[in-house]
């Protein structure tokens, strides 16, 4: 068994990592610098195959670094794929060790294909992008509250919307001088920013968050984001197509990046009021008008045009 490939899932929690290999074996160490030490020890001594892990809100990034920096082969899955696959093969308890089994059995039945994982630079602008988005939630939280409060908490409430203001401000020149600082994602932003209806934080979400855009056709990157029409047929019942999955924050922004597009942006207005004089329901057309304005910045990377300069052709 010594040269059988291994698959790797673990599961990671604040205090330790449980490690579990497919076909067999199964460890737990510490989640600390001498645990992931002893991780990569025993890794290296085996032919790993593949690695995979969850996605836990930050905690698992001290490990990717480490079994990326060794030369592991490592895939950070979704959590609710790796669920949907639990409750798929009759998994339905739930422990930290059952869940690095339930990993393990993922990579050998699904084999996800490794990618490039993000740099620290990209992984601290991420982090920018994110806590704006928490902030920008207290704020409106904050907002409707103020509404319906006693007028004796009104200055308290205030105050509190003056600060996160102001920390949103922070954040946004803290994203403004890491793009410019870098040349690539200088190059990007100014190109996306040329598009009628593309701000600041469209442009910023998807060169953190899609790093794919401008390497994937049309399809590929609309089902990639959530903007894809599924299919919901069956015999000869042919159901409503809808949108579901992909990936929710950068689907959010896109979405209010096309409801301004749709006023302001000459070609995405006339799709849209095309669609809407052929009988489609506005949320319907608003929504074509989102996988439309992705498909076409997908082309203006790939191609390294900018809007207007010529016509884009989209892949």
């Amino acid at each position: 068994m010594t040269h059988t490939p291994r698959f790797v899932g673990i599961d990671i929690s604040k205090a330790q990592l449980d490690i579990a290999l497919r076909p067999e074996g199964q460890f737990a160490v510490p989640n600390d610098e001498t645990g992931r030490a002893h991780v990569i020890e025993r890794l290296q001594a085996l032919p790993v195959a593949l690695i995979v892990l969850e996605a836990t809100g930050g905690l698992e990034l001290p490990l990717i670094g480490a079994l990326v920096a060794a030369g592991l082969p490592v895939v950070v899955a979704n959590p609710r794929q790796v669920r949907d696959f639990a409750k798929a093969t009759g998994k339905l308890a739930k422990t930290d060790s059952l869940d690095a089994q339930i990993l393990a059995h993922f990579a050998d039945v699904i084999r996800p294909v490794p990618r490039p994982l993000p740099d620290a630079q990209t992984h601290a602008l991420a982090a920018l992008l994110a806590r704006r988005r928490q902030l920008i939630e207290m704020l409106t939280a904050e907002k409707n509250r103020l509404g319906s409060a006693p007028h004796s908490l009104h200055k308290r409430l205030k105050v509190h919307l003056t600060w996160l203001a102001r920390e949103v401000t922070q954040i946004e020149r803290a994203l403004a001088t890491a793009i410019r600082e870098s040349p690539v994602w200088r190059e990007n932003d100014d190109r996306l920013r040329t598009v009628p209806g593309v701000g600041p934080g469209l442009a910023r979400t998807l060169i953190v968050s899609l790093p794919e855009l401008g390497t994937l056709n049309r399809k590929q990157i609309a089902a990639l984001v959530g903007v894809a029409p599924l299919n919901h047929d069956s015999g000869t019942l042919r159901g409503k197509r809808t949108v579901w999955g992909g990936r929710a924050h950068v689907r959010a922004t896109l979405y209010m990046a096309a409801l301004v597009a749709s006023r302001c942006n000459p070609v995405i207005r006339s799709f849209y009021q095309r669609l809407c004089d052929a009988g489609k329901a506005k949320k319907v057309a608003l929504t074509a008008c989102m996988r439309k304005l992705l498909t076409i910045l997908n082309a203006m990377v790939k191609h390294r045009t900018r809007w207007g300069t010529h016509e884009i052709v989209c892949p």
